[in-house]
């Protein structure tokens, strides 16, 4: 497990200092030293050695029941969201978000998430807070069935202010090639089955601060009684981690194709994974999008189009399974407490068509 903080030192004899320059190394190793339980929970089988090393070690010998291989990889930060953190003071949830924006990108084409790494860009570094990050960081690995098996905590002072932080990582997963899921498994009279989500996860988070915050000047600890607690509790939600209840799918129902709903909405990351002459077609009338999606659209005069391509509308994830195997799947997920509907289906695309659309109005 590498864990390392950013310690390269200006030239020898020019009177200057790594810590006059604003550089904490002390206070970096601190960190590390607070987040060494954290991570230690987050540890496979297959990962080797203890934290502080150079890299992260993963005994690849694990791959060798598989036939034949293939590693899926990720990379992905949290956006704007870290600054909805920043300014709540709340450090410990912003790594759920991270993990699952990189490892739910990865179960969807059928891989087990495997290892993470990490990266934190600070100020200032202040150890207890980066070591929340870390925590929120692990805790989110947990979930998700990964290590985390690297990571760097990088202070820039005058680029960033003492308070500012950033937060990226990459992932790596594994998948047997011949149930590798995605569009060429996809057939007609397929069901698409929406997973909700948790709230507005960690995309659209640039249109959502505009309006709420700087056009309304709502404060975060201002009580919405629609949300049934404060803006900034809201706006702070993790992002739900759905990679081991889709591995799950994948061992109890045939599943052709999965969706991750991230930025760009509904439509258009599913319309990724349609393949070239059919559509998803999703009918809004099953399902009734949360009160913050109602919040941001009626406050900010936001068109529901506009909505739907910035955020998710209330489903993080989507599954297509043939039609016999849909009571089964929704079964599956129902057991692993996954609030789960079928959404629409897979038709023939007509020639003016789209690779996915949305039909119909929400429920009321």
């Amino acid at each position: 497990m590498s864990a390392e903080f950013d310690q390269r030192a200006p030239h020898a004899g020019t009177g200057a200092s790594y810590a006059a320059a604003g550089v904490d190394i002390e206070a970096g190793d601190r960190a590390v030293e607070l987040m060494k339980e954290w991570v230690k929970k987050t540890q496979r089988p297959e990962v080797l050695g203890g934290l502080g090393g150079f890299a992260g070690l993963f005994d690849a010998s694990a791959l060798k029941r598989y036939e034949r291989p293939l590693l899926a990889s990720a990379t992905d930060g949290v956006g704007t969201k870290v600054d909805i953190a920043r300014r709540m003071g709340v450090y410990d949830t912003i790594g759920h978000d991270l993990v699952a924006m990189v490892m739910d990108d990865i179960v969807v084409c059928g891989a087990e998430p495997l290892f993470m790494t990490d990266y934190i860009c600070v100020g200032k570094v202040h150890p207890e807070r980066v070591a929340a990050i870390v925590k929120g960081i692990a805790e989110g690995c947990v979930l998700a069935g990964c290590a985390l098996v690297g990571g760097e905590t990088a202070e820039h002072p005058g680029l960033l202010g003492e308070d500012d932080f950033d937060v990226a990582g990459a992932g790596t997963g594994v998948v047997e090639a011949d149930r590798l899921l995605g569009a060429d498994r996809i057939r007609t009279g397929d069901t698409v089955i929406a997973m909700a989500s948790s709230g507005l996860h960690s995309n659209g988070y640039s249109l959502v601060r505009h309006v709420l915050l700087n056009t309304a000047g709502l404060a975060l600890e201002t009580e919405v009684a629609e949300l049934g607690r404060s803006l900034g509790e809201e706006l702070l939600e993790p992002t739900k981690i759905y990679s081991l209840d889709c591995l799950a799918l994948t061992r109890t129902a045939e599943v052709h194709a999965f969706s991750h709903i991230t930025g760009g909405g509904l439509a258009a990351n599913l319309a990724r994974v349609i393949p070239d002459g059919l559509q998803a077609v999703v009918d809004r009338s099953t399902w009734t999008p949360g009160a913050i999606f109602d919040l941001v659209g009626k406050t900010g005069n936001v068109e529901r189009l506009e909505l739907e391509k910035t955020l998710n509308m209330g489903v993080g994830m989507m599954a297509i399974v043939p039609a016999e195997s849909t009571e089964v799947a929704l079964a599956t997920l129902a057991d692993r407490g996954v609030e789960a509907w079928v959404a629409g289906e897979i038709t023939e695309r007509g020639a003016k068509e789209t690779g996915a659309e949305l039909v119909g109005d929400y429920a009321v």
